[in-house]
């Protein structure tokens, strides 16, 4: 016997979402492209450098730890901007917050068209690494509280694209310096992404309040939490900043210590975008593995241990198999940098506590990593190879080992009420 359309309809209808449903999902996809946007724009200031090196300080006559100024600077101000984030929050809000980083980081890439000097490379990394501690700190809660249980998959996407502008930016900025003959502009162009990502994002935010994220769930009173006193939101920033320092430090060095194995400028800038793609991807993958596991750590040590692994390459057979191992310090750096986040963010339920913890531990973490490619510029100065500055880092990244190991998840409570103060609203 035939079905009734009444009957048979409803069976198809379930196939198919439900308008709400449709229209969140189709919001968290914006949101998503919105991340991607403005997360391309955080790494190539830094990653459109190491490949011209070379060019740049026979051009300003930098040392190499000089040179080693322009990759640490932005990163410190990263560090000191992102404990500026509470202020600016309370202040303008995110949405300005993170325009304003865009807008800091376009001006700044903009101004090394005419760069002659490295003072003017010197005050453009600076300018942009405010820009980019602005977005940083701000993005993270508004993704704690925008996606909830999926701040893995955020995070992962905001993670890899961070990641793969870094890509973008070691791979074309050669070819753009040899297309225009000039390496001021292949460093110049990132001003565009930049200019382009601040248009989209206003677009996004035109008809919300610039704190209409910050507004959200303020009735409820928060915790007095001293972070400057809490042992666990060091213990963070310690082990985000030693991730980064090996990023930084690869970033900064591993065209040059290449070019010293005999590659060409194009070779050893094609090897650190290749880095950057095994980055993106893990960054994305790791922590989406991990979203089903309360427990961070065991991914936290694979990704330190595929780090390891290809530190310990490139210090021991460097020409053996190059992309072996900047596939897995990549794969490493990239998936440790963005599970650390996610950690961090797991720390708290309250998106605004997790917004502060996220904050003070970039900008420790950041201060910290900012001293890893001047240490290695200074002991490349000092023994004319980067082997030893490669052997501090192997060391470096087995101590985050046995420190990830303190971050168990029934310790987030407690880790977080400690040095509780009197109840606060704000």
């Amino acid at each position: 016997m035939s079905q009734s359309p009444s009957t048979a309809r409803p069976c198809a209808d379930t196939l198919r979402p439900a308008p709400a449903a449709r229209a969140l999902i189709w919001r968290d996809a914006v949101w998503l492209c919105a991340i991607v946007v403005v997360g391309v724009n955080l790494r190539p200031l830094l990653s459109s450098i190491s490949p011209l090196m070379a060019t740049i300080r026979e051009a300003t006559g930098l040392s190499f730890y000089g040179a080693s100024l322009l990759t640490s600077l932005p990163v410190v101000a990263m560090g000191i901007g992102a404990f500026g984030a509470g202020v600016l929050t309370r202040t303008i809000g995110e949405t300005r917050g993170v325009a304003l980083g865009l807008l800091a980081i376009g001006l700044a890439c903009a101004a090394r068209w005419s760069a002659e000097t490295g003072v003017v490379l010197l005050f453009s990394a600076a300018l942009a690494g405010v820009g980019v501690a602005s977005i940083q700190a701000l993005l993270p809660g508004v993704i704690k509280q925008r996606f909830g249980a999926r701040v893995p998959l955020a995070m992962g996407v905001f993670s890899a694209s961070i990641m793969g502008g870094g890509g973008f930016g070691a791979g074309l900025s050669p070819w753009i310096a040899e297309l225009a003959g000039s390496w001021q502009a292949a460093l110049a162009i990132w001003a565009l992404p930049a200019f382009v990502a601040l248009v989209c994002w206003l677009c996004l935010n035109r008809k919300r309040p610039a704190n209409a994220l910050s507004a959200v769930g303020h009735d409820a009173p928060l915790p007095a939490i001293s972070l400057v006193c809490n042992r666990r939101a060091w213990a963070l920033g310690l082990h985000f900043g030693l991730v980064n320092g090996g990023y930084t430090s690869l970033v900064a060095w591993l065209p040059a210590y290449y070019q010293q194995h005999g590659a060409n400028v194009a070779t050893s800038g094609s090897l650190l975008a290749s880095m950057t793609v095994f980055q993106a991807s893990a960054a994305l993958l790791l922590p989406l593995a991990a979203a089903s596991f309360r427990d961070r750590r065991p991914w936290l040590v694979a990704g330190l241990s595929a780090q390891l692994a290809g530190i310990v390459g490139l210090t021991a057979w460097p020409e053996a198999a190059p992309l072996l191992w900047v596939a897995l310090a990549g794969a490493g750096l990239g998936g440790t940098f963005a599970l650390t986040l996610v950690t961090t963010l797991d720390h708290s339920g309250d998106h605004r506590l997790a917004a502060r913890l996220v904050a003070f531990v970039q900008g420790v973490g950041f201060v910290v990593a900012a001293a890893a490619p001047m240490l290695a510029g200074f002991v490349r100065d000092l023994t004319g190879t980067f082997t030893a500055a490669w052997i501090m880092l192997a060391v470096s990244i087995s101590a985050m080992i046995a420190l990830t190991f303190v971050f168990s998840p029934r310790s987030y409570d407690r880790a977080m009420t400690r040095n509780v103060g009197p109840k606060s609203s704000a």
